[in-house]
């Protein structure tokens, strides 16, 4: 039986060209043992082999892949693919009700080098997210267009009706203190406000400068790629950045507004040039570079530089 493979990346991995191949029939007696896998676990490899090195929490399946057990969660539905995905909780494979278990088992061991490699750097990006988580105080510092910004509490902007003000730490003579941000986030807020207060305030701060930020570059790279977009969305998405629906519309992920400005004009090039080419063919990237000629480097910043843990 051919092997029928479609991967889903990280939101701005290039697609891999794998061969195509004629949809593979099943045999009565194959659908019936994929039907019965669903609801029947494997037997715990990690009881009998070794510690489980990677595991989602929704797990009901159990691999071996060279010397990692890989616990994951397994999906029947209706498509003709077998896909990965390795996100934030780590692999998810899905399948379609016909194809045995074996073909599966195949498939994994297959593609195990880019799944062990995929995991590992979901791995590491948790750790690095997870040592930036912010503290919500008076005096926290946030990221803001790959600058650093300390937050003060101010209640005097909240009778001025502004909420929240940036401002800069230089004086008359241009100069700031060594190792201290030049930048400052005035929050209307009193001194005795609790954490969520303060981050719900920045938050929202945060939110109305992405939404100005993201207007300015879509309306800058729209005329240059030929595209016309009609509706801009924020989102707060786990694992997605953007995304391009064929009417025009797109959402982008308001945490960009940590990232230096070129990062985030990666992200809105690569979101209208979906709106010319709705895949990762090559023809796509190729549209991508003729605006942002770095854009492989830029989505590597993207993926390794930490952020914030809100």
């Amino acid at each position: 039986m051919h092997r029928l493979l479609q991967f889903t990346l990280d939101l701005f991995d290039p697609q891999p060209q794998l061969p195509s191949k004629s949809p593979a029939v099943a045999q009565p007696e194959q659908v019936a043992s994929a039907v019965h896998a669903v609801h029947a676990p494997a037997e715990p490899l990690a009881r009998v082999v070794a510690p489980v090195a990677f595991s989602h929490p929704r797990a009901n399946r159990e691999v071996l892949l060279g010397t990692c057990v890989i616990a994951y969660e397994f999906r029947r539905g209706k498509r003709r693919t077998i896909g990965f995905v390795v996100g934030p909780d780590g692999l998810v494979v899905s399948a379609p009700k016909w194809v045995p278990l074996h073909e599966v088992d195949a498939a994994l061991r297959e593609k195990s080098t880019w799944i062990i490699r995929k995991l590992d750097e979901a791995r590491a990006r948790r750790e690095r997210m997870e040592s930036a988580r912010i503290q919500w105080t008076d005096g926290t510092i946030i990221p803001f267009l790959g600058d650093q910004v300390i937050v003060v509490l101010d209640p005097r902007h909240a009778f001025e009706g502004v909420g929240a003000v940036l401002n800069t730490n230089e004086g008359a003579d241009n100069l700031t203190l060594a190792g201290v941000p030049r930048l400052t986030l005035h929050i209307g807020l009193p001194h005795n406000a609790s954490s969520g207060q303060i981050r719900d305030a920045v938050q929202a701060w945060l939110m109305r400068q992405a939404k100005r930020i993201f207007t300015e570059r879509l309306n800058h790279f729209a005329p240059e790629l030929g595209v016309q977009w009609r509706k801009l969305s924020l989102s707060s998405a786990g694992t997605r950045w953007g995304s391009a629906s064929a009417d025009g519309s797109i959402r982008l992920n308001w945490r960009l507004v940590h990232f230096r400005l070129s990062v985030i004009d990666y992200v809105v090039a690569h979101e209208l040039s979906h709106l010319r080419v709705m895949d990762h063919s090559p023809r796509f990237w190729e549209t991508v570079r003729t605006v942002v000629p770095d854009y492989a480097e830029l989505r590597g910043q993207l993926r390794d530089d930490a952020i914030p843990q809100w």
